[in-house]
């Protein structure tokens, strides 16, 4: 909270951050400029420092539905989703209408996901993900289609990750370091659709507009894609069952507080993105029902 009270004292910082209410040509084009410079480096990196490693091959299709118990499924939803929210914020800010904005964010997430998609349709290794393009698509309807029914985003995708045991066994699969693992450890990621609760009240209603339900999917067991190997490198693997996970819970959107200053709002937004750590109820087939005071 002193945090939150440091950052509303700093009025140059509270204007900056402030929402231009009219087109600002200035913020606009620095956007613009900034995700050129992005998208580019981005593009390159992926290239070059990812693809470059595997083979090539003619454009082709490549049906991986069946992978993962589809936790990549909802991490292409979720990826999508936040772009497209995140480049509408900032078009708003730079002074777009609203409108324009929204649809704006919408096509550049479909755009960037799409391009990741055609890139893996050119590598050996993969190929174009029909059920990848899906998600994508997912994730971006549900962005703009609550900017068209309401306006604002009332249900929000979130991700959260915890440490597991898995990425010991495959480092080269499921990451070798936490910024790996964050990405490829299907096992400690958690997908959430989280529903704010006060943005579906009337506004002079007194309950916390912060406050949130959330739906949770996850899975474990996962060494590999499809199926668990016996052994990698010459090292056996323990049986794993491979399982999904569903959750329950609270959750929170600390943007909404009453009262913040547009700096940490912005800085807040990022829990937008990221679950807040809140009690939570787990089924899953394994343990059955399982509760937890704090999961993230």
């Amino acid at each position: 909270m002193g945090i939150i009270l440091l950052l509303n004292g700093n009025a140059g910082a509270q204007e900056f951050f402030k929402p231009d209410p009219h087109y600002n040509p200035g913020r606009v084009n620095g956007i613009v400029f900034a995700e050129a410079a992005l998208g580019t480096a981005v593009t390159i990196g992926l290239n070059y420092l990812w693809y470059k490693k595997f083979p090539r091959s003619p454009f082709h299709l490549f049906n991986d539905n069946n992978e993962w118990l589809n936790m990549d499924k909802m991490g292409h939803a979720t990826t999508a989703y936040n772009i497209a929210a995140i480049q509408g914020d900032l078009l708003r800010w730079g002074g777009v209408k609203q409108g324009v904005a929204s649809m704006a964010g919408t096509l550049t997430a479909l755009g960037f996901m799409t391009m990741i998609e055609i890139m893996d349709g050119h590598s050996a290794k993969w190929g174009f993900s029909e059920g990848d393009m899906l998600a994508n698509i997912a994730g971006c309807l549900l962005y703009e289609g609550q900017q068209l029914m309401w306006g604002q985003q009332r249900i929000s995708l979130k991700y959260s990750y915890h440490h597991t045991l898995f990425a010991h066994y495959a480092p080269g699969e499921l990451g070798s370091n936490l910024q790996e693992r964050m990405l490829k450890d299907y096992n400690g990621q958690t997908y959430w659709l989280s529903v704010n609760i006060g943005s579906f009240l009337p506004a002079a209603s007194s309950f916390p507009k912060w406050l949130n339900l959330s739906a949770g999917y996850g899975a474990e067991g996962m060494i590999g894609g499809v199926k668990n190997p016996t052994e990698i490198n010459g090292q056996p693997i323990p049986e794993f069952k491979r399982y999904r996970q569903f959750y329950f819970g609270l959750d929170a959107d600390l943007y909404r507080i009453d009262g913040l200053s547009p700096l940490s709002s912005t800085l807040l937004k990022v829990n937008r993105t990221i679950k807040f750590p809140a009690p939570v109820l787990e089924w899953n087939e394994v343990d059955g029902t399982k509760w937890y005071w704090i999961y993230f």
